[in-house]
Parts: structure tokens; sequence; C-alpha cells
């Protein structure tokens, strides 16, 4: 294979779609596989829809997932410049050699004339289509009907006008896919796209022609929608006389439903992000969220990402990015629809904060606590992170999110204010006020006040007392919790202290 050199070139008109995040993540994988080259190109030519911050929201994302380019803007500059509306200079003479070959034309009809032709067309149940069909036979303006001296005199006169490409009549073009295969085109259905306009800016089909071209790009993958734009942009290589690169086009996708493509309605439907990061419209102050903000790990993303259209031909589910740059085939690509699925996401998340150490999680979950707590109680975590760490490691294996933390822990940090009403009308009886009193006497007296220590000598009281389990455990939590949840009471009890423990029970008693 030759020299690998992949690029991902997105339009900064707003935050980075996932479906933008999995086409620069395939060409990630694909250049990391083969030693190869990332490039990220900014294609903002369409200035009317340009964003200002979008184009730090791609880097930042990029870096976030740490899928960062290897080749860009303010970075390996080899073959800059990387933003398209700083190369306007170079594609006038490739538009040039165009129209000098005889592959473009000039064409100088006004949007009123075509519309007129559209709708004469559509009188007579036909479809316009400017091309051979057509471009010849006087009805058009263009310069394969015109003489020279009247193009010349067009063009000083400051009419305005388009180059347009000159498609081939009767031909059927073959080419190859690496995920579709073999692709084949009736060239008398294409019609003549605008390649440059009179106002010295290139349409993306020229630009993206020449700037692959002379950035060396080996590979072009990027989604399904540019899959008809493929006969173009072959047959504007072979108009140069250039190789063209391999083409892989990506499956869309899909909403949940699995029926039609993945938009940001169907995230903010369902209560799911569809970008990496949050991201605020300056222009109207709407917030969209993010899989960074609402909790995600960059490796959730990545996972979930690369399982959106591929697959590795085993069972093996959990792939770190090392691994899937290793696994990574083009080949392996499905060209059907890949179904985006929340469940398995949250799954996703959910895997990898288990594998993470509780040292790791408490870092994370730390900047919680100073929202939620005291100054006083973050005073006592922060002098004593270790405390942290341990409640993690009891009640991670029910969160999803680090987020969930508060939610399932929240009675470590601060005694119950309330209790759950149902919990409390059934677990706590006529005689719990005077078993609990003598569960405190018990707990007073107990040097060693660690879990299995505890439970052994409450257990050991319980028998010799004839007191059964569900008389003295229930509201024992409930004092502790303030509702019937937590990880293993004893764990709880250890960890609070003897102290609070006696505490939180004697205000159980006298609140209940």
């Amino acid at each position: 294979m030759t020299q690998v050199r992949v690029r991902f070139a997105p339009s900064p008109t707003g935050p980075l779609h996932i479906g933008g995040v999995r086409t620069a993540l395939f060409n990630y994988l694909f250049a990391k596989k083969h030693n190869g080259t990332f490039i990220l190109r900014i294609e903002d030519t369409d200035q009317t829809r340009y964003v200002a911050n979008a184009e730090q929201y791609i880097t930042d994302a990029l870096n976030w997932l740490e899928i960062p380019f290897d080749e860009g803007v303010g970075k390996n500059e080899k073959f800059g410049p990387y933003r398209q509306s700083e190369r306007k200079h170079i594609y006038k003479k490739y538009i040039q050699e165009l129209l000098d070959s005889g592959n473009a034309y000039y064409a100088f009809d006004t949007s009123e004339q075509l519309d007129a032709h559209r709708k004469d067309h559509e009188e007579k149940g036909k479809t316009f289509i400017y091309n051979w069909h057509n471009r010849e036979k006087g009805r058009l303006v263009n310069s394969l009907v015109l003489t020279a001296d009247e193009v010349q005199k067009r063009i000083e006169n400051g009419d305005k006008y388009v180059v347009r490409f000159k498609s081939p009549q009767d031909e059927t073009l073959v080419m190859n896919d690496i995920i579709r295969g073999e692709v084949k085109i009736d060239t008398n259905v294409l019609d003549d796209k605008i390649l440059f306009k009179s106002d010295g800016m290139p349409t993306y089909h020229l630009a993206n022609i020449v700037d692959d071209h002379l950035m060396e790009i080996s590979h072009v993958i990027r989604g399904e929608e540019w899959l008809p734009s493929m006969a173009l942009h072959v047959l504007l290589y072979r108009a140069f006389g250039w190789d063209a690169p391999e083409f892989a086009h990506l499956p869309l996708i899909l909403k949940p439903t699995g029926k039609g493509k993945l938009s940001k309605r169907d995230g903010d439907k369902l209560g799911f992000p569809v970008f990496p990061l949050a991201y605020t419209n300056e222009a109207t102050g709407e917030v969209s969220r993010g899989y960074k903000e609402d909790g995600y790990f960059p490796e959730t993303v990545i996972n979930f990402l690369a399982f959106l259209g591929w697959n590795p031909g085993t069972e093996q589910e959990i792939f770190s990015l090392e691994e899937l740059v290793q696994s990574f085939d083009l080949k392996r690509v499905n060209k059907s629809g890949a179904r985006f699925d929340p469940d398995k996401t949250k799954w996703y998340n959910q895997q990898y904060l288990q594998s993470k150490s509780d040292e790791e999680l408490a870092e994370i979950f730390i900047p919680v606590l100073k929202q939620k707590c005291s100054d006083e109680i973050l005073k006592q975590v922060q002098n004593d992170k270790n405390f942290v760490t341990k409640v993690v490691g009891l009640i991670k294996e029910r969160a999803t999110f680090v987020n969930d933390f508060w939610d399932l822990s929240s009675f470590f940090f601060e005694t119950p204010k309330e209790y759950d009403a149902k919990a409390s009308k059934k677990q706590w009886k006529e005689g719990t006020p005077e078993i609990m009193t003598n569960l405190i006497s018990v707990l007073s007296e107990i040097e060693d006040f660690s879990s299995a220590n505890i439970e052994t000598i409450v257990k050991e009281w319980l028998t010799t007392n004839e007191l059964g389990f569900g008389k003295v455990m229930p509201p024992f939590r409930l004092a502790l919790v303030g509702a019937m949840s937590g990880p293993h009471l004893f764990d709880i009890v250890e960890l609070i202290g003897k102290e609070e423990t006696i505490q939180r029970i004697e205000k159980a008693i006298s609140t209940l």
C-alpha cells in the first residue's frame, strides 16, 4: 500500500454531529493501522453558513476523544493552508486548466432563466437536467454556443457566470468503492455540476478534488451522502490527468427506530446527546447537550461509534483505542445503515466505569461533592480523600455515570434529612425504638469498628436475644440511609463511624 494519507474535512457551520465524529474516527483508525497521517482540513467555502466558534469546537472534540489530527491548521503544515477560504488563489489556476482542456465551460444563465426551464420541463412531465441533452442546443446561455468574443465581452462587462463541468455522453463509468464494491454509473444521467463562480469562490466539488490531490490524499473515507458525487469526482481526476484516491463511503447512522438519518431532534426528543461536547449557539443562545457534559467517558463514545457500521468479526465488544486500531478494516464496514441505540451507549459507559479504579473515579466525583456538600463536610472530604475512594468502591457497581454517585451515596456525607414514608410505615413498628436503643448499647461497646467485626457481634446479639433479622436490619438501614437502599449495611456503618452511626439511630428514634 502507498503511503496512507487520509483527511477529515468538516464544514465549520455548527457543532460536530456524531455522524461526523464517526467519519473522523474511521479515518483516524485507518491511518494509524497503516502508519499513515490523519489530516484535518476545514472546508469553509460556504461563508454564508460559517460559524465563528465551530472550528475550535471540532479541534476540541477530537482532542477530548483522544483522536487528534496529525496535520492541519497550526500543526505540521506540510501542505497548508488547511482552510479552503485561504486557498482561493489556488483554485483559479485549476479551473482554467479544465476550461482550456474543454472539460469545463462558462455558463451565463440567470436564476430566472433556469427556473423557467425547470417549470417548462415539469409541465411536460419531465425533469430538467443541465447536461449533454441541452447544453449545446441554443436554449441555454454558455460558452459552448456563444463565440469566444461574446464570452470575453460578457466577462469584461461583469456578467455573473459559473463554470460547469462538461460531463461525458454515452459512457458507463465503472468505479470501485472499498465498502460497496463495483459501482456503475451511466454518464447520461449526470448533470454538469457547477465548479466555480464569478465571485472567485470554488464549489465543494472543485476545491475538494484539488485539495485532495495537492495534499496527496491516498484514501477518501466519507459519509454515504457523498456517494452520488463519486462519479463527478472520478471524472474530475480523469480530466486533470491525476490518479484518483481510493474511495470508501460509510453507511448512515440511523434513528433508534432504524428509519431515517439520526438528527439532533431525535436526541432532544428521546433524551440523549448527538454532539461530543455541549455547544452554545452564539446567535440564539440555544445550548445543545454533549456526551462529555452528560457524563460519558471519551472511551465510551469511541467504542460505541466504532460499532456503528463496523464489526470486528468476533464476539468482543469492549475495545481500547489501541485494540480498535489493530482490528480495524474498511472491508468489515457494512453497506447498510447502522441503528443508533441509546441504551447500548449507556451500557458501554457502565462497562468503562466499572473498569476504572476507585481512586480515578473518586477524583472525578470530588468536583460533584464540591457542589453538593456543606463546607464542613467538604473540608473533611478534602482532608481524607481515601474516604471518598472507599465510598466509590461501595456504590460504583450500581452506577452508569459518575453523575449517579451522589444519589447513590449522599447518606455517606450527610445525615438523612427525611425518611422514606412507605419504608417508615412498613419497617418502623411499635417495638422498634426499644430494639434500636438496645442496638446503640451493643454498638457502643464495640472497639474494633470494622465491617466484619460489627456484623459478627450484631448477629451474635440477634441470636442471643432471639431477634429476627427483619425486626432489626430494615429499621437500622432506614436510620442510616433514610431509605431501603445502599450497599452492605455494615460497610456503611464502618465508613461513617461509631459516633455518626449512633447519632443517626438516635435521630431516627426521636423523629420516627
